[in-house]
């Protein structure tokens, strides 16, 4: 015969094995949440890096194929305010450093508007096997902005503009120094007949950077 201490330990099993089996899952649940995170973070820094990548290939390139004795004073603003950069390649670019991040970046998600580069890409790798169905099959995403920022103008007046030289060989003159005025009150002086480093040239005139 049992007692009634008998009756309750019996009811009470139940209830008990019930709400550890949920406590289980619901750890089971919190750790494929930190899987997700964990993926989309991935998914985030891939798509920061092909970001950039691309606004920096673009940058770099701002004077490639340009002739810098041929500029006048109205193409070399343009130029300064970024009206003049030429996007081919840059899509390429950041799918190479997507695809160093182990994601993917097909070319319809790479868009260059104005200043902005904005890339989205997906992991190759997913949340994987979990308590949660479908996890298996969820792969990271993310979208980014990159911005190239102008930095620099042609000195403004009554600051006088350079004089052409003659040229060595005779014929066309050469143009002289170009003065250049960047934020913060740097100066930029350009030789166009030996700039130096075209690419270099640029990273003085644009900065770029991520951007919400």
């Amino acid at each position: 015969m049992t007692g009634p201490g008998s009756r309750d330990r019996g009811q009470v099993l139940p209830f008990y094995v019930a709400m550890m089996a949920c406590l289980l899952f619901a750890a089971l649940a919190f750790v494929v949440v930190g899987m997700a995170g964990a993926t989309r973070s991935d998914a985030q820094g891939a798509a920061d890096a092909a970001a950039l990548a691309a606004a920096r290939e673009v940058r770099d390139n701002a004077f490639m194929g340009r002739s810098l004795l041929t500029l006048t004073p109205e193409e070399w603003e343009e130029i300064l305010r970024g009206r003049r950069f030429d996007a081919e390649g840059a899509c390429a670019k950041a799918q190479g450093f997507a695809g160093s991040n182990e994601a993917r970046l097909p070319t319809a998600e790479c868009d260059f508007d104005s200043l902005e580069f904005t890339v989205t890409v997906t992991t190759n790798g997913t949340v994987g096997d979990s308590v949660v169905p479908g996890t298996e099959n969820l792969h990271g995403q993310a979208r980014a902005t990159a911005l190239i920022e102008p930095r620099c103008s042609l000195q403004p007046a009554p600051t006088p503009t350079p004089t052409p030289t003659p040229s060595p060989g005779g014929g066309d003159t050469v143009p002289g120094p170009i003065g250049i005025q960047c934020r913060g009150g740097g100066e930029i002086t350009v030789d166009p007949s030996d700039p130096g480093p075209l690419h270099k040239l640029a990273r003085k005139l644009f900065s770029v950077r991520l951007v919400d």
